[in-house]
């Protein structure tokens, strides 16, 4: 069901961790799941993300995948780190099983909350970067519930 890369990420994530006084953290969940996701990032005066961490209270998949995503913006400039998108995070763990594709896209959403962050901090636009959902599912049909 889950590629040997996903496995080895969920069991040997790397990057776990916080970084204390970091340029930029970026927070965000799923309600639907419950997955939450956070991202440090430590970016240097030339834009060059030096260090990268993440806490992730889900799945195995939020796990590999926040893994995974730290690993793909490690030593990228602030432009790099903003096109890694969910389908880049998939590919790099030799895919995910369809129920599973949003823990991509939440790793993909919190680069981008924590790249926000860095731009608000110090007072930057960052192009091409919208400001992030605090949930991936903002903004879709809520659906009625019956009582």
């Amino acid at each position: 069901m889950y590629s040997e890369k996903v496995m080895d990420h969920f069991q040997n994530p790397r990057n776990v961790g916080e970084i204390e006084n970091a340029s930029g953290v970026g927070t965000v969940g799923n309600a639907k799941c419950g997955d939450i996701m956070r991202i440090y990032l430590d970016v240097d005066d030339n834009g060059v993300i030096r260090d990268v961490k993440f806490k992730t209270f889900g799945c195995g998949a939020a796990v590999a995948t926040s893994s995974m995503a730290t690993e793909l913006v490690k030593g990228k400039t602030i432009q790099e780190a903003l096109q890694v998108t969910n389908k880049a995070v998939m590919e790099a763990l030799d895919g995910l099983p369809p129920v599973k594709v949003h823990c991509s896209l939440l790793a993909e959403e919190a680069i981008h909350a924590a790249l926000w962050d860095y731009a608000q901090k110090n007072g930057i636009t960052i192009e091409g970067l919208e400001k992030p959902k605090s949930d991936i599912h903002e903004g879709e049909e809520e659906e009625e519930e019956d009582y």
